[in-house]
């Protein structure tokens, strides 16, 4: 398991949850900007992604066997927080799968004072025939020890690494997606293509359990932008109207990673973020 530690700061420390795909360089911007704003952070690759050890042959395939699993990379996390002696208390951002991993948490009794989530994964974005199939062939690749297979649609491409700034999913931010993609071009190892039917159908499973539990009772932020077409925004809007004390902040013409967005719109997200934890200490 692979991990970054900013110690900067002395207000708290704040829990990074990246989404699909990611690792922990894409987040020293932020890291930098909770820094100014007093705050520690600490970043993971997730199992399966970054320079964390990959579970397939082809390490391309982003593949875990259930959401489960990610809980024992957040345990991990809190000992490199204990043993690095990060200032308390501890708070929680977390984007897109993160979002979905971090809600998990706290069911889970993660200890945390306040929770920011940006395009959080509470749903993933098919259409209600597309969904109808990828159950029943994600449930299917289990049953014929094919879980390891890219799901439909996907290949060992990774998007990163192919996609042009022009149509993209995930910014308005030309500068941003440069230097994104310089990071994948610089050290290959970091890139991820698509998901396993594995992880399609853990995904599937979560996201269901989860949408049948109430929102827990902590303070809470989250974001989406009005242009969102890589998770579902109806889980969203579903979530947030159970979250007591939860707020949702629609930010117009923003893509699916509102921190990697445009200035204006990245220092919003987190001066929104820091102000909830600055009143959660």
């Amino acid at each position: 398991m692979r991990a970054a530690v900013w110690p900067q700061g002395d207000r708290g420390t704040v829990l990074l949850f990246p989404g699909r795909t990611e690792y922990v360089e894409k987040y020293g911007r932020a890291a930098a900007d909770l820094a100014a704003r007093g705050y520690a952070s600490v970043a993971i690759d997730w199992r399966g992604q970054g320079l964390s050890d990959r579970a397939l042959a082809d390490p391309l395939t982003g593949h875990v066997g259930d959401f489960a699993e990610y809980q024992l990379d957040i345990q991990a996390m809190l000992g490199l927080v204990a043993s690095a002696g990060l200032p308390q208390p501890l708070y929680l951002l977390s984007h897109s799968m993160g979002g979905c991993i971090a809600l998990r948490a706290l069911h889970r009794g993660l200890e945390v004072r306040a929770a920011a989530f940006c395009a959080p994964m509470w749903g993933l974005r098919l259409k209600p025939a597309t969904r109808i199939v990828a159950q029943q062939l994600a449930a299917m690749s289990r049953l014929f020890q094919q879980s390891h297979r890219y799901a439909p649609g996907t290949s060992r491409f990774s998007y990163m690494t192919d996609a042009g700034f022009e149509g993209n999913v995930l910014t308005t931010d030309p500068e941003m997606f440069a230097w994104m993609k310089a990071q994948v071009a610089a050290v290959p190892e970091l890139g991820l293509a698509g998901p396993s039917l594995g992880w399609l159908h853990a995904a599937l499973v979560e996201c269901r359990t989860l949408a049948a539990r109430r929102s827990p009772a902590l303070p809470a932020f989250c974001a989406v932008g009005s242009a969102e077409r890589v998770v579902d925004p109806a889980a969203i809007h579903s979530r947030m109207a159970d979250w007591p004390g939860g707020t949702l902040s629609v930010v117009q013409g923003a893509e699916h990673e509102i921190l990697m967005e445009i200035p204006a719109i990245r220092r919003g997200f987190l001066d929104s973020a820091t102000a909830l934890f600055g009143a959660n200490r």
